[in-house]
C-alpha cells in the first residue's frame, strides 16, 4: 500500500523528481529556503524518511548522501490512485464518480491514455479456445472433396 506524502515529503520529492538526478541535502535544502525557512536538519530527516519508504535510494559520497527517487511521480501517483480504488466496495461507482470530478483536459488525456493502453494489453488472448467462425487461422484444411 502506498502512503500519500505529508506537505514537506511531497515538496522534497518534487524536486528530486523534476531535477531528476541524485541530490544532495543541501541542495534541497537551499531550494526550499527560497520559500519558506527550514533548518538542514529537518530537510536531511525527511530525506532519510523517504529512503526508509522506499521513495528514495542513496549512495554514500565522501560525508554525505546523494539521493535519488526510486521510480517516476507518474509511478507514484498510479500507484496512489490504484490504492484508492481497491479501498471501496464498489469501484465503478468510485470511478464515475473520479470521472465526474475531472476536467475536460483531464478527460481527454484519460482517452489518450485508454488509447495508448488498448495498444499494449496486459492480457494476452487465450490460446487453447478454437478461433471464431470464419476466422483466417492461416492453415489449409483438406482439398475439395471429389
Amino acid at each position: 500500500m502506498v502512503r500519500q506524502l505529508g506537505e514537506l515529503e511531497n515538496a522534497i520529492m518534487t524536486r528530486v523528481w523534476r531535477w531528476n538526478r541524485p541530490v544532495t541535502v543541501r541542495e534541497v535544502l537551499l531550494d526550499l529556503q527560497s520559500e519558506r525557512e527550514i533548518a538542514y536538519t529537518t530537510v536531511m530527516t525527511v530525506l532519510d524518511k523517504l529512503h526508509r519508504k522506499g521513495w528514495l535510494r542513496r549512495e554514500r559520497v565522501g560525508r554525505a548522501y546523494r539521493y535519488e527517487p526510486v521510480s517516476s511521480r507518474e509511478a507514484y501517483t498510479a500507484a496512489l490512485m490504484n490504492d484508492a480504488w481497491a479501498t471501496g466496495d464498489n469501484p465503478a461507482a468510485a470511478l464515475v464518480h473520479f470521472f465526474g470530478l475531472m476536467s475536460p483536459e483531464q478527460r481527454e488525456a484519460l482517452r489518450d491514455a485508454l488509447r495508448v493502453a488498448a495498444l499494449f494489453p496486459s492480457d494476452p488472448a487465450p490460446t487453447d479456445s478454437p478461433p471464431p467462425p470464419g476466422a483466417d487461422t492461416g492453415e489449409t484444411g483438406p482439398g475439395p472433396t471429389r
